[in-house]
């Protein structure tokens, strides 16, 4: 393939994405491995332990938003439901919501004009 003559700033914005990408990745993963810590500690069931986790992946999860790593709604959504979670601790309630899926409504057919 022969070599095309990219101008020098294109190069240095696909180097710099490069090295953003590995920063965002580093911090997506450690979000995530806040918040699934947060949801086993939630599971224990031992409610100080599981604010401690709620706390710090709280924080992890503002700091990564802060970034611009995720959007401002996904760690707020995230934050929201640790907290319902923490809050049901030692209640019936304790137990994931499984939602059902909606039956497929049949589809409506029209009937053809003559």
């Amino acid at each position: 393939m022969a070599h095309v003559n990219h101008p020098k700033s294109a190069a240095k914005r696909h180097r710099q994405s490069l090295r953003r990408g590995e920063r965002n990745q580093a911090r997506r993963s450690a979000a995530r491995t806040a918040v699934r810590t947060a949801r086993e500690a939630i599971a224990a069931g031992d409610k100080d332990a599981a604010a401690i986790a709620v706390h710090a992946a709280v924080a992890v999860l503002d700091r990564t938003a802060q970034k611009g790593v995720i959007h401002d709604n996904n760690a707020a959504r995230r934050k929201s439901r640790l907290m319902h979670q923490l809050n049901t601790i030692g209640t019936e309630a304790a137990a994931p919501v499984v939602r059902k899926k909606k039956a497929a409504k049949p589809k409506a057919t029209r009937a053809k004009k003559s």
